[in-house]
């Protein structure tokens, strides 16, 4: 007796190895959790009959800020622009690597436009695309404009040159900046 109740349990714990086995590797097998395996959830662009306007796609909740989007209430005016150069420093001191970072974040943002060198040639201008050409970053006027009035500028832009506190964070503004200021203008 004792040695058919050993085979048995020895054959059934052998059909529960073999029956969890699942040959179909997209179906992991059983699903404890369905509602985790199955969202319910609407895809971004799909239609939605929970709101009036059918959409999924919401816009944040009025006064939320996003995370790491610190809120710039100034204005893109030209007295505005100079009280950012005299009162916006940056309260982070800057690293070789922060410098670095920069130069790679120049050349997304602002090569297109100020050039690789700084100095308004950049790709836009010269081939002709765009008729006005762009501020030179290498000027002595510029090397003698304070690092907040250069935040001020990217961030809400200035003349011709539009705003960018919306694609670049605060922190890798500066970035930008001290590789204006170290590396193009050699301050």
């Amino acid at each position: 007796m004792r040695k058919i109740n050993l085979y048995f349990s020895v054959l059934l714990v052998v059909m529960l190895l073999l029956s969890s086995c699942d040959k179909d590797r997209n179906h992991p097998g059983y699903s404890y959790f369905p509602d985790m395996m199955d969202s319910r959830a609407f895809e971004p662009y799909s239609q939605n009959p929970n709101f009036e306007d059918g959409l999924s796609v919401r816009l944040p909740a009025e006064g939320t800020i996003p995370r790491e989007m610190i809120p710039y209430h100034f204005e893109k005016t030209p007295e505005e622009r100079v009280w950012a150069g005299e009162n916006i420093v940056n309260m982070v001191d800057m690293t070789s690597e922060d410098v670095q970072r920069g130069k790679e974040l120049f050349e997304i943002y602002c090569i297109n436009c100020h050039g690789e060198m700084g100095d308004g040639q950049g790709f836009l201008f010269t081939s002709g695309k765009y008729p006005y050409p762009p501020k030179s970053l290498v000027t002595d006027v510029m090397k003698q404009t304070p690092r907040g009035e250069i935040f001020h500028v990217i961030t809400v832009g200035f003349g011709v040159m539009g705003a960018h506190g919306a694609q670049i964070k605060q922190e890798d503004r500066w970035k930008i900046i001290e590789y204006i200021k170290v590396d193009l203008q050699g301050n």
